[in-house]
């Protein structure tokens, strides 16, 4: 076991450093995507854009509607409430969207996804649709950041599994849309044939994904328009939350999943067979200080890599500044724990493909074949 573990350590650490270097890469995309002059985009999408809201319900009696309907009284822009009915082989929200973005007049050119739980800046969606100016760019995306809203465990735990995600988006990398922030012009949307495969799935982001990559087509992360998201849960609604969104990645985006399932493996592999040494040695009384060292420099770089991308999110949400860093603990140390709970999560998706979302089950049996089941 000694020897797997200082070939594990030393994976680790030199993982631990690559990744510290693609943190710092990262935040150098951040800086620059918030300091850069806009240029040409400037005169074609201002503040004060023309735009509507369509905000969609599943049904009638949905417990929001009383408050979607005070809001769109309320609004200075046009909202349009759309009741999309049940949905049938595909999920819920995959149907609201469908079926919204079939009653939408001609002269729309542009569509954004957001989610109602998100609280976008006042400049987010000049951001979202700017860079959409370069034909070349199929779409935009950012991703939340989750603040807890209530002091309890699970809550801290969500928080810090939904962090590292945002440094999943980078400058070149191979991004993904996220739903609750992406946009897309219409004319693009529509060819790359995303409202078909939608009749079918379940993952409305990662089947615009995977089509914008079948159309060839880039996909740019815009860190300017990460999103505020609180949250409250508890140990099951963590646990429900968590495994739907790492089963939905294995069957809708393997090439992510396969990679990302061995990096925690080998992570928690090397901090438990390390535990284990030290307690060994110290029982026998021999010295464990190298073991120690090596068994906590991943989890070191670890926080090292975490503190780095809390610099970045900082910048890119300062007004939610001083809350975010009154809870920094969540983001730079409990997430050196999380690949544990990350692992539990990749377990889960070999053995099942059922998920739960919002009161409704459903079977993934394919990328493109969605069932619903009894909940």
């Amino acid at each position: 076991m000694e020897t797997l573990f200082y070939s594990l350590a030393f994976l680790q650490i030199l993982l631990g450093a690559y990744l510290i270097w693609q943190a710092l890469q990262w935040l150098g995309y951040v800086r620059r995507r918030l300091h850069a002059d806009p240029g040409f985009y400037s005169l074609t999408e201002f503040v004060r854009q023309t735009y509507e809201i369509f905000i969609i319900l599943a049904s009638e009696s949905d417990p929001a509607r009383s408050i979607v309907e005070r809001v769109a009284k309320s609004s200075r822009v046009k909202v349009h409430v759309v009741i999309a009915g049940s949905p049938s082989g595909c999920g819920e929200k995959v149907n609201n969207l469908r079926v919204a973005v079939e009653q939408l007049p001609r002269e729309f050119e542009v569509l954004v996804f957001a989610d109602s739980d998100g609280r976008p800046g006042k400049n987010w969606l000049h951001h979202m649709v700017a860079p959409l100016g370069d034909v070349k760019i199929g779409a935009t995306t950012t991703m939340r950041w989750l603040v807890p809203n209530r002091s309890n465990l699970p809550t801290a735990i969500l928080a810090a599994w939904n962090a590292p995600v945002v440094t999943m988006l980078s400058e070149k990398g191979r991004n993904f849309c996220w739903g609750g922030g992406t946009a897309v012009r219409r004319d693009v949307f529509e060819q790359s044939g995303v409202m078909d495969v939608w009749r079918s799935s379940v993952s409305d982001d990662y089947s615009l994904t995977r089509m914008l990559e079948r159309a060839n087509r880039s996909i740019v992360f815009v860190p300017e328009c990460l999103t505020l998201s609180y949250v409250e849960t508890d140990l099951q609604g963590l646990l429900e939350f968590t495994n739907r969104q790492v089963l939905i990645t294995r069957v809708y985006a393997d090439r992510v999943w396969g990679p990302a399932a061995a990096t925690h493996l080998l992570y928690c592999m090397t901090i438990v067979f390390g535990v284990i040494l030290i307690l060994s040695n110290i029982f026998e009384q021999r010295p464990a200080f190298h073991i120690v060292t090596l068994t906590f420099l991943p989890a070191l770089l670890s926080a090292i890599r975490s503190s780095i991308r809390l610099i970045g999110v900082t910048e890119a949400l300062p007004a939610g500044k001083s809350e975010i860093m009154g809870q920094a603990w969540i983001y730079i140390l409990l997430t050196v724990f999380i690949p544990f709970l990350y692992l539990m999560n990749f377990v889960n998706s070999l053995v099942t493909r059922k998920i739960r979302w919002r009161g409704m089950a459903y079977e993934l049996i394919g990328p493109e074949q969605t069932r619903i089941v009894p909940f």
